[in-house]
């Protein structure tokens, strides 16, 4: 992976992660690092509980990457309110 490569992915994983924190009922702690890994982990897990379909951006099946980082994002967002 090259810089440009991961640069691109970095900005696709922040904006899925954004996108899945303000639908989300909860919200991510953290900022924009914590929705970029919010959408890294989503683009990681999505498609292993979902499949890969719908469309591709920079390696990224955009709906099971927003779902699985909707997932992440309401977690993470319930155990930070019970320890807060």
């Amino acid at each position: 992976m090259d810089l440009l490569t991961f640069i691109i992915s970095a900005l696709i994983a922040m904006v899925i992660g954004t996108v899945a924190d303000k639908i989300s009922p909860v919200g991510m702690p953290g900022g924009w690092a914590g929705a970029m890994i919010a959408g890294f982990i989503g683009a990681w897990i999505g498609p292993i509980l979902l499949g890969t379909f719908g469309p591709v951006v920079a390696g990224f099946s955009l709906i099971p990457a927003l779902i699985g980082a909707f997932v992440v994002v309401v977690v993470v967002g319930v155990i930070a309110s019970i320890f807060r």
